[in-house]
């Protein structure tokens, strides 16, 4: 029932436990989206309780997604103002949060930002900041992500559509942090 309006506010136990917040849309922007978080509430004491909650944005990036230049524009045009919404906490820093993002599409079907903008081709997949990559999360949520990028590849979408396979692969493997990581760690 508390209502968190910085990225510290937020208990460390419930970024460890990937907790999942529920929060509206207010803004999106280069580095993220602005998110006021929505606690979740008891009717009665919640009205009263709204009326001393402080105010305050908190700003979400979409975690193990690296935005092509078309990828914030889709946003803008998928997402409505003060849209609900919910993010699972996998990281923070002291400016912002790092989350899968999951909104709602009508009846039971959600839908996670980070791999639509993937599977569209309107995104790269990233390393995923704040989860530690010996983490069981960590590479199952990685693998998530590469195959919906690996739909958009296979489907000529997005950034993909203009370059034959081999060069995909090539732009792929040459901006894929981690494994330029690995190649300094096996050069040294």
């Amino acid at each position: 029932t508390t209502k968190f309006t910085s990225p510290l506010d937020i208990p460390v136990e419930f970024v460890e436990k990937n907790v999942k917040l529920r929060g509206k849309l207010h803004h999106i922007t280069e580095k993220g989206l602005e998110v006021e978080h929505v606690p979740i509430s008891i009717p009665f004491i919640s009205a009263i309780q709204r009326k001393w909650q402080p105010e305050g944005l908190l700003l979400i990036r979409l975690a193990g997604v690296e935005l092509a230049p078309g990828g914030t524009a889709w946003l803008q045009r998928e997402l409505l103002p003060k849209q609900p919404l919910w993010f699972q906490l996998l990281g923070r820093d002291s400016s912002a949060l790092e989350c899968l993002v999951l909104v709602h599409k009508g009846g039971f079907l959600s839908v996670c930002l980070n791999e639509e903008l993937l599977s569209q081709g309107l995104a790269r997949a990233a390393r995923i900041e704040g989860l530690p990559h010996h983490s069981h999360l960590y590479w199952k949520l990685h693998k998530r992500l590469l195959r919906a990028e690996l739909k958009a590849v296979k489907k000529n979408k997005g950034i993909w559509k203009d370059q034959s396979y081999s060069e995909r692969v090539q732009v792929h493997i040459s901006s894929n942090k981690f494994l330029q990581r690995l190649k300094q760690f096996v050069s040294w």
